[in-house]
């Protein structure tokens, strides 16, 4: 039968409600009653195993599962649900004895052997659902036997622990699909949402995007297959190839609050409307990218970057000493960069566990007052509250995660340096002269000329004595060190820098690490650095950089993540975590396509999101750990994000060859 019911006075939305109970599924029925996301149909459905009949939800009028159950099916009120949200959940998405299955389903299009394209549906629940083997074969059956018999219908489990319990079920069966099949070749993918009108510059090639860069501005909008680390700061970043939203390009498109996207089908977009130097409206949203173009070229207003100004703390150059990280705290980043001080601050959370690492859980979600009582069974003891709350998630955080050992280089040694050559001092007089005359022509031969000056110029004898014997036994014992740059002048509100300054990560010996910290240092003034610092209005007078110096841990897995949903920013859920063999580098630079997963820290769970490069995924063993990862994530955000609890971290992180986890960087994701 077919429901129709009058909305209240003032509900927004249709006036009629659609749902139909009871009755077969067609694709005609399908089509009236769907909705739309990430670009597929799809249809909330209710099975009743008490009434035996399910119910397909006009999805125009009931958003939510939960709320068309209480008030529909069971009579109570909003406010009565709103009241025992969590245990109402609880009740459909977790209890093995349920009485209603929660699914959606979404249709999708393949070709057939003879190339024509054939639909077929996917059935999945929630993410946070704990349905049992049984269950979901119970599920899939019951809707496969009401759904029209000429689609296909596949089950796409909807995290790991749902993929384990189909492990013993026969796909016959249960004819099953992937997330990362399903979606992992999809022809467009949001990476970082947003809206922008600008002229397209489409580059087949990296060398035809190089013969132009220098002629990019702040209103195009950047194509290609890939885009590079040092693409300038423009409208809009489009990419043909598959990416991650981790990579250091969607993390600058983050932070410049610019759109950013895959489509892969853009040179057929290109080439059959004859975009290539066209004005377009681009817009990318959770569930649509559109690129729209204009029929006139728009008059458009300077960006507010153009005028906008980061405000920072001079820096504080007084002669202090190499100190090992753990003696650092987050306030010495006016002395040793962001990096050094951030890495300080996570030794003496670690060391003290006095940190209160809960503040994100207790935050109001409404209609929930907080998510205390998540965090109590996540950290498994659902009774716990306050100090002890607390003092368990201090000691998880401890138990799953160690901070890097290293020495952190002052401002001051770079200071002494600089001016302890009349050369360099004459160059840097150049470069600010060239700043204040905005020539932009003659930026990169003074920027380059000068890097060329402090990687040839020799270290005064005391800034190389204090380097060198910072490192117990010296630089000369046959370890590998890494050498990264840790500046004032990133991760600000504002300015993020991902990507910019450099790292030197195969160092042996005290020559080549005094090498290794002059190119650091040298990268404070590269051409992209300058200019990027320059358009935020920050002064070349008050930026300095610190030097980490670490002995090199060898790393069987290493990556990023953040402690957000990229592409859905409403989404406090799910921390999004890529990973490859080896060291995170490979995965912020892009040389490889990363495994990526998203890990939920309210109630559990995770998923697998794409296969990367390796085209498989991780043994389950290891896929929990990192779910033990992406939660230590989640509590360090209380401490680091400072002001605002609610504001992501961007942490990198390595797993040694004994499988312990070890952070090599941590802070404020650029949103």
């Amino acid at each position: 039968m077919t429901t129709t019911a009058v909305l209240p006075s003032g509900t927004p939305g249709p006036l009629t409600d659609r749902t139909v109970i009871g009755e077969n599924l067609s694709l005609p029925l399908f089509r009236t009653l769907s909705g739309v996301l990430a670009g597929h149909p799809y249809l909330k459905v209710v099975v009743d195993r008490v009434e035996d009949t399910w119910h397909l939800l006009d999805t125009a009028v009931h958003p939510f599962h939960v709320n068309y159950i209480a008030t529909r099916v069971l009579g109570m009120e909003l406010a009565e649900l709103d009241s025992c949200l969590d245990a109402f959940n609880a009740s459909v998405y977790m209890d093995p004895e349920r009485r209603f299955l929660l699914g959606v389903l979404s249709l999708h299009t393949d070709e057939d052997a003879e190339g024509r394209e054939r639909p077929f549906l996917v059935l999945e629940t929630t993410e946070a659902d704990t349905m049992h083997g049984r269950l979901l074969e119970e599920f899939y059956t019951f809707v496969r036997h009401r759904v029209d018999g000429r689609l296909p219908l596949l089950l796409k489990p909807a995290n790991h622990g749902q993929e384990h319990e189909l492990g013993a079920i026969s796909d016959v069966r249960v004819p099953r699909i992937l997330g990362h099949q399903l979606f992992g070749n999809r022809t467009r993918t949001p990476l970082n949402p947003g809206e922008a009108v600008g002229r397209l510059r489409y580059f087949r090639t990296l060398e035809e995007y190089t013969a132009a860069a220098d002629g990019l501005g702040w209103s195009d909008i950047v194509a290609m297959p890939c885009l590079p680390d040092d693409v300038p700061r423009v409208a809009g970043f489009l990419n043909t190839s598959p990416g991650t939203p981790l990579s250091h390009t969607n993390v600058l498109a983050s932070g410049w609050g610019i759109p950013n996207a895959i489509v892969r089908d853009l040179e057929r977009m290109v080439d059959a409307d004859v975009l290539d130097g066209a004005w377009v409206r681009y817009r990318v949203q959770d569930d649509e990218i559109t690129l729209v173009p204009l029929t006139h070229a728009p008059t458009l207003d300077a960006p507010a970057w153009h005028q906008q100004r980061i405000r920072m703390e001079p820096p504080l150059l007084e002669d202090v000493p190499a100190l090992w990280l753990h003696r650092l705290r987050r306030a010495d980043r006016d002395r040793y960069g962001t990096k050094a001080a951030n890495l300080g601050e996570l030794h003496h959370v670690l060391d003290s566990r006095t940190a209160d690492l809960t503040a994100f859980y207790g935050q109001p979600r409404p209609p929930r007052a907080d998510l205390y009582g998540h965090l109590a069974a996540r950290l498994g003891a659902k009774d716990a509250t306050g100090a002890e709350l607390r003092s368990l998630a201090a000691d998880f955080v401890a138990g799953v995660i160690a901070a890097p050992h290293g020495i952190a280089l002052p401002f001051a040694l770079q200071h002494r340096f600089l001016t302890s050559s009349p050369a360099v001092q004459q160059g840097l007089g150049k470069l600010k002269m060239a700043l204040e005359l905005d020539a932009v022509d003659a930026l990169d031969a003074v920027c380059l000329h000068l890097q060329q000056l402090i990687r040839n110029t020799p270290m005064p004898e005391d800034v190389s004595r204090q380097i060198t014997s910072a490192l117990p036994g010296g630089p000369d014992t046959g370890n590998r060190l890494v050498v990264r740059s840790s500046s004032n002048a990133e991760d600000l509100p504002g300015f993020s820098a991902a990507g910019v300054y450099d790292s030197v990560t195969t160092v042996h010996g005290a020559d080549e690490l005094l090498d290794a910290v002059r190119q650091v240092w040298a990268s404070l003034l590269s051409p992209r650095s300058v200019r990027l610092r320059h358009q935020a209005g920050i002064s070349l007078d008050d930026t300095y950089m610190g030097v980490i110096i670490q002995e090199y841990v060898p790393a069987d897995l290493g990556g990023v993540l953040v402690t957000c949903n990229p592409t859905r920013r409403e989404d406090f859920r799910n921390v999004y975590l890529n990973c490859s063999p080896g060291s995170p580098e490979t995965v912020v630079d892009g040389t490889t396509l990363p495994l990526q997963y998203l890990y939920n820290t309210v109630e559990g769970g995770g998923r697998t999101v794409a296969l990367g490069s390796s085209g498989r995924d991780l043994p389950v063993g290891t896929r929990d750990k990192l779910a033990r990862l992406a939660l230590t994530g989640r509590l360090l955000q209380s401490h680091f994000s400072e002001t605002d609890v609610d504001h992501p971290l961007d942490i990198e992180w390595l797993m040694t060859d004994q499988g312990d986890f070890r952070l090599v960087q941590i802070r404020p994701y650029a949103l």
